[in-house]
């Protein structure tokens, strides 16, 4: 049972920023129902991977525990609608561009008229005012302007991205951040507000000293590969089996367990690596020296070996790897659920833990308007008659 099994969501958004705030709600146990347009859905249902049989894997994902309801959002009949829904439900989110839902006449104003206990957590590229609000905001652009691609990747070579689409999902979360924050208030004040959203702000607020470090000190920071400048040793070091591990040893106390580890006890007391500022002057023949070591024996090897002297070091997983460590299957963090058109497959299952109600993942993605007729009656309060004639108008 989820923490928030007594809160209704109504998803309006699309793609990915909007659908994974809703996604995480979902997965804590929120009534979470997904309004998609009718015959083609949201565009995720053809995004990414697909199996053999051509069905997309993303969807099931970042659908999971989602009610699927189909609406016309540009018709009258469908904008009535979700004003009727509105009277019922705790949150709405939605990700379109400012301006769009006052379009539809589905804005804040009229909706908390309506209800003014409701939440509305909008998600954008550049938030909901300023001289960019108006701009599509697409995460690509988003992380570059919140900073993170201008430090990602290496010094010769131009910014890359990470390998997903990272901008969106801290938005989302930030918006289910956010929504906790506003229901929180709510209990005080009785009345909702908007929560806004902005990717690249969410980017922003990840970035570390980043900002303070120019002004400050003077310091642009820039890429710098698979480590951070002046923190030593954390890198990625080859093996024999040609597989990279991850060691973290930039304590003085770690340090000196991982020289010892080597063989090499004296390093630790080399005025080069004595401390944290002197190892971090000394990066490059540090990785050099850790790296001689490491090349001659197996990942495996190296791992066990730091792991029981307590230094801080992993194996850099593929999925296959998550898949099979023991500790990710101990904890559950990824679970095997049926999807009714893949059939069984595994899902990430990785979120906070609460200790008497964890939520979880209950189901993969819904069908396109698996829902409609059934939300339709319970919060709409519609009956059989009504819900037919949506359908034979196209409105649902």
């Amino acid at each position: 049972m989820g923490p928030l099994e007594d809160v209704r969501v109504l998803e309006l958004g699309q793609l990915i920023a909007g659908p994974f705030c809703g996604q995480y709600l979902a997965d804590f146990g929120a009534d979470v129902v997904k309004i998609e347009p009718p015959g083609r859905g949201d565009p995720m249902r053809q995004w990414g991977s697909t199996d053999s049989e051509g069905n997309t894997v993303w969807w099931p994902v970042i659908a999971r525990n989602k009610k699927s309801l189909t609406l016309d959002l540009r018709t009258e009949e469908g904008q009535a609608l979700v004003k009727q829904l509105v009277t019922n439900v705790d949150v709405v989110i939605e990700n379109f561009r400012p301006g769009t839902m006052e379009r539809w006449g589905l804005g804040y104003e009229v909706l908390s008229a309506i209800n003014p206990r409701l939440v509305m957590v909008r998600i954008t590229g550049f938030g909901q005012d300023g001289p960019y609000a108006s701009r599509a905001g697409y995460a690509s652009v988003c992380e570059a302007m919140g900073g993170m691609r201008y430090i990602a990747g290496f010094p010769d070579r131009q910014p890359v991205r990470m390998g997903i689409s990272i901008g969106d999902t801290l938005a989302g979360m930030h918006g289910a951040m956010g929504a906790m924050m506003a229901l929180h208030e709510r209990e005080r004040s009785g009345r909702g507000q908007i929560v806004d959203s902005a990717i690249y702000e969410s980017v922003m607020t990840v970035m570390e000293s980043l900002v303070p470090e120019y002004e400050v000190a003077g310091r642009v920071r820039g890429r710098s590969g698979s480590r951070l400048e002046g923190i030593a040793p954390s890198n990625a070091y080859p093996c024999s089996d040609g597989r990279d591990v991850i060691i973290g040893a930039n304590q003085d106390t770690v340090f000196r367990r991982l020289c010892e580890i080597m063989g090499k006890p004296a390093l630790a007391d080399d005025e080069r690596y004595i401390d944290h500022q002197s190892r971090g002057r000394h990066q490059d023949e540090l990785d050099k020296t850790i790296s001689e070591w490491t090349k001659h024996l197996e990942a495996d090897v190296v791992v066990t070996q730091l792991a029981e002297v307590g230094v801080p070091a992993g194996h850099v997983y593929r999925a296959p790897e998550m898949l099979a460590d023991p500790h990710i299957k101990a904890r559950e963090s990824i679970i095997r659920i049926t999807d009714e058109r893949i059939g069984d497959m595994p899902m990430q299952n990785a979120f906070p833990r609460l200790s008497r109600s964890p939520g979880g993942v209950q189901h993969t993605g819904p069908s396109l308007g698996e829902h409609t007729e059934e939300v339709l009656r319970e919060w709409a309060k519609l009956d059989e008659a009504a819900i037919t004639g949506l359908a034979e108008r196209g409105v649902i």
